[in-house]
């Protein structure tokens, strides 16, 4: 399974309180969340505002893509959400 990242800017969702953002999975797009508070538990986000959920997604977007091409390799899913109790599994067990 191939999975790659492009390098877009992820869309908020003040009503989902998401941050959405694109993968291909053998050549096929696939929509990807995580969820605010995955970003305050474990990326550093102040506050699940707009600006404060895009700084952590930034600054830590290699640590959430690795995250993210896990779930995706274990689930074969068509979309996913990375919420912060996965992301807490995934770095107590996977993470480099």
């Amino acid at each position: 399974m191939q999975i790659i990242f492009p390098n877009e800017t992820p869309a908020y969702s003040g009503r989902e309180l998401t941050l959405a953002f694109p993968a291909m999975v053998d050549g096929e797009r696939v929509e990807c969340m995580i969820t605010a508070e995955a970003l305050e538990d474990h990326y550093g986000a102040a506050s699940y505002r707009l600006e404060d959920m895009i700084g952590a997604f930034a600054a830590h977007r290699a640590r959430i893509e690795a995250a993210t091409r896990r779930l995706l390799s274990e689930t074969s899913a068509q979309c996913l959400v990375l919420r912060s109790g996965y992301v807490r599994f995934y770095e107590a067990n996977w993470r480099n």
